[in-house]
């Protein structure tokens, strides 16, 4: 397997901080990201790859080292799509040039709020901004203008990063050729926004929390671990959850005289909650909760989803849906296929049959590479006969 490194990047100056949706300006910001494959001469073999909510810059091959902080734990040497991307992978590095960031706000590399704020020598904390997705795909469009890339072979992105797509694409048209959504949405439905409220509420209540300034103190594992078992169960379908849990130990007893465990479904969210807050922050995913619940995309560019999609009317688009996603319905994926179909765009709607749920588009990579794979090399074989891409250079 490929060794990786993270690499970083600077996207703000003193006289030109980047700014927020809401205002507010931040300086230094900086972002970790990871490339795979070559740009060629004409940069135009570049597909920008967006991670999901508590992914990272790492997609594919082997990386020990990371960010080097405590969050960057063995679970994450591995890239989160290495069964995609690599090698003859679905997205060949071979042939195309990728590249992965870590959001803005997160924990792995990027500023966020475990990051140190050079004008105080300590984390930002509670005082770093509440941004949103759109924060995240501006701040990425700044790092394809510092590496010299006008415009994306392609867009990828799942759940989350699936939003982040829908933002660039109809943000910046003119910025990608094909663009693959999946499992994802157009806005947080009330059930997400009810799930997102009851995990930041988890985070917040928990006595360690401090307004979000505990690092010089016991973290809010609780909080979080909670946070975290809510959000789980519609990631994973409950067939596949059930079979995982009777691979889990059931603890006894949670502490004397309280609740004691009765099944193995229990222990195993149990387990999941507090494995993840060995390698994520509380306040990243408080912050990447408040972005998710706030996403609207009509709303926040004022206008109908198809009048909204009819700016990318050059555009190709790959949409995937998962039947058995309950954390993104398919029904959300069908609103934008109807879109697309109302503007006359060239799509494609992939229903997979999956009894994995959510989670299906990180594990099953047989049910999505082909597609993934053959729409990216006819798309960029059509350029290149149209004579507006230049033959890799490998």
């Amino acid at each position: 397997m490929i060794e990786t490194q993270l690499q970083y990047i600077e996207i703000s100056t003193e006289k030109n901080p980047f700014r927020f949706a809401d205002g507010k300006t931040l300086h230094p910001v900086t972002l970790a990201y990871e490339t795979y494959g070559r740009l060629n001469k004409q940069k135009d073999n570049a597909i920008l790859l967006f991670h999901a909510l508590s992914g990272s810059a790492h997609a594919a091959g082997i990386n020990n080292v990371g960010p080097g902080n405590a969050y960057w734990t063995e679970e994450c040497h591995t890239g989160w799509w290495n069964d995609y991307l690599g090698p003859g992978r679905g997205i060949d590095s071979d042939k195309y040039f990728v590249i992965c960031i870590n959001w803005v706000g997160g924990c792995y590399g990027s500023t966020g709020p475990s990051s140190i704020n050079p004008a105080t020598g300590k984390p930002h904390g509670g005082a770093f901004p509440f941004m949103t997705m759109q924060d995240i795909v501006s701040s990425q469009v700044k790092v394809l203008d510092l590496l010299g890339i006008r415009k994306l072979l392609a867009v990828v992105g799942s759940s989350l990063g699936g939003l982040c797509v829908m933002d660039f694409a109809t943000r910046f048209p003119e910025r990608t050729s094909l663009v693959i959504p999946i499992a994802t949405g157009v806005r947080s439905t009330v059930l997400t926004k009810a799930m997102n409220f009851e995990q930041i509420c988890a985070i917040q209540e928990d006595s360690n929390f401090r307004s979000g300034d505990y690092y010089d103190h016991s973290p809010p594992n609780a909080g979080l671990t909670l946070a975290r078992m809510i959000s789980h169960k519609t990631f994973v379908s409950l067939p596949l959850m059930e079979s995982r849990a009777r691979k889990e130990i059931v603890h006894e007893n949670h502490r004397a005289n309280e609740y004691r465990i009765q099944h193995q479904v229990e222990s195993y969210l149990l387990h999941q909650g507090r494995k993840f807050v060995k390698r994520f922050d509380a306040n990243s995913y408080l912050r990447i909760a408040a972005a998710w619940s706030a996403f609207d995309l009509p709303k926040q560019q004022g206008k109908s989803l198809e009048r909204i999609l009819s700016r990318c009317r050059d555009q190709v688009w790959l949409l995937f849906s998962i039947m058995s996603d309950v954390c993104f319905y398919p029904e959300e994926q069908l609103e934008i296929a109807n879109a697309l179909k109302a503007n006359g765009i060239d799509y494609q709607h992939i229903r997979v049959d999956s009894k994995k749920g959510h989670d299906s588009f990180l594990i099953e990579p047989d049910l999505y590479s082909p597609y993934i794979s053959f729409k990216i090399d006819s798309i960029y074989n059509s350029l290149r006969a149209k004579g507006s891409a230049e033959q890799y250079d490998i």
